[in-house]
């Protein structure tokens, strides 16, 4: 069992940085991939990006390779999302997301909503032009 709560959305101009973190709870935090998807209005739930258990490989959607990284803190099971260089297409909700993952999962595995057992319960991010 794992409860996840985001922090550090809100409004940032354009250009700007934001850090949002998760802080979770529960048993074997070490052993779940970490995932940051985000949700706009009227818009399907997308990937953003995740990490492993171990935090050896990182994953990230086309959109925002380059511009986000994502890290994890196990020591205090906590998983951060760094957004830089915010556009106003970076504005939704976004949450955190955690699977339990005990043998070898492929990229696919990361990026989708399905492979997720517990979820946050999302943080706005709004990025002003």
């Amino acid at each position: 069992q794992v409860q996840l709560v985001e922090s550090g959305g809100g409004l940032v101009q354009a250009g700007g940085s934001l850090r949002l973190s998760c802080a979770a709870s529960g048993r074997t935090f070490s052993n779940y991939a970490m995932g940051w998807f985000r949700q706009a209005p009227g818009k399907e739930r997308e990937f953003v990006a995740a990490i492993t258990w171990s935090g050896g490989s990182t994953y990230y959607a086309g959109s925002v390779k380059g511009r986000f990284t994502i890290s994890r803190d196990n020591a205090k099971n906590t998983v951060y999302l760094q957004m830089n260089s915010l556009k106003p297409e970076d504005t939704a909700v976004y949450y955190c997301a955690a699977a339990l993952v005990r043998y070898y999962r492929d990229t696919n595995y990361y990026t989708s909503t399905s492979s997720y057992d517990y979820w946050g319960q999302g943080t706005q991010v709004t990025v002003s032009s």
